[in-house]
């Protein structure tokens, strides 16, 4: 595992009806929802990492703070960034931000664990 500090990834998406509070049930409004906002930031979490892992290796969640500050309706282009900011052990912490050509949309902080996918996916089924 060669996971140091400085490591980003970067997603772009443009929001539509299925990236919606409405579509995903988390409001009643089409806009982007918090909950794909996080979808998009861990994403970029294991985009950031995955060619850094050893073999049968992955990462998991464990901790999310997270504070979507803006709306982003139907066309917008967002991007999401992310930065691994500390390595300690099989514990890796990141810092996200997300933004459109206007505003930061959200930011915040992704914790993961690195795992062996095997052996994390024998517990995951008993």
């Amino acid at each position: 595992m060669t996971l140091t500090p400085g490591l980003r990834a970067q997603l772009l998406i443009m929001v539509e009806m299925e990236d919606t509070a409405k579509r995903i049930g988390s409001g009643d409004v089409p806009v982007l929802a918090t909950p794909r906002l996080l979808a998009l930031a861990e994403a970029a979490t294991v985009r950031a990492v995955e060619r850094h892992l050893a073999p049968g290796e992955t990462s998991v969640g464990t901790r999310v703070e997270l504070e979507h500050l803006a709306a982003s309706p139907l066309g917008t282009h967002v991007q999401v960034g992310v930065e691994l900011t500390e390595v300690d052990g099989r514990r890796l912490v990141f810092a996200f931000e997300a933004h459109d050509k206007h505003t930061v949309v959200g930011k915040g902080t992704i914790e993961r664990i690195v795992v062996d996918r095997a052996r994390f996916l024998a517990r995951a089924t008993r």
